[in-house]
């Protein structure tokens, strides 16, 4: 598969989840929590992913510089809302103004990159490139789910990193203290 389609297909999945977590009444706390956990599953393991593959791809050719950062904050935006999201809900605090904030900012973010960053790398990028790409994507993404909050801020941290800086903190592992 293509990244540019692994990406839309994913974008579509997050859309969903969050189309039904504002969909939910606020005393539905039980589906309220598998949401807000599937979402977390679609949208860390996915994100990561993207940047390691997809974003730095797109740096290592010195092009669109400006737009792949962007992707990065908004990356960091959208996180940082999913765990406001979780810790308000743990508190059972209102949650639903943060649901549509976190749901606006992905919105934005899925369209910027659909209509801005994707057309920029399909002239970058050969179709062969292209389905490698969408095939490592694949892959990292169940590595990165089953990691906790600290692996995947440091993964993040690492995939914004110049490649020669960032490859000891990619050996470095909080869970197990090493990587493979």
């Amino acid at each position: 598969m293509l990244i540019y389609d692994a990406l839309k297909s994913d974008h579509e999945k997050v859309r969903g989840l969050l189309g039904e977590l504002l969909s939910l009444d606020d005393g539905d706390d039980k589906a309220r929590e598998r949401l807000l956990e599937q979402i977390r599953d679609e949208l860390i393991p996915h994100s990561r992913a993207e940047e390691a593959v997809f974003y730095n791809s797109i740096r290592a050719v010195n092009t669109a510089q400006d737009l792949v950062w962007h992707s990065f904050q908004e990356h960091m935006e959208a996180e940082a809302l999913l765990r406001t999201l979780q810790g308000l809900d743990a508190l059972d605090a209102s949650w639903k103004k943060t649901a549509q904030k976190l749901n606006e900012a992905l919105n934005h973010h899925i369209l910027e990159e659909e209509n801005k960053i994707i057309p920029v790398a399909e002239h970058l990028f050969t179709p062969e490139e292209a389905e490698a790409m969408g095939e490592a994507f694949e892959e990292m993404k169940p590595e990165v789910q089953d990691e906790g909050l600290l692996q995947t801020t440091l993964d993040m941290i690492a995939n914004m990193m110049p490649v020669r800086l960032a490859a000891p903190l990619r050996t470095f592992s909080l869970n197990e203290g090493s990587r493979p």
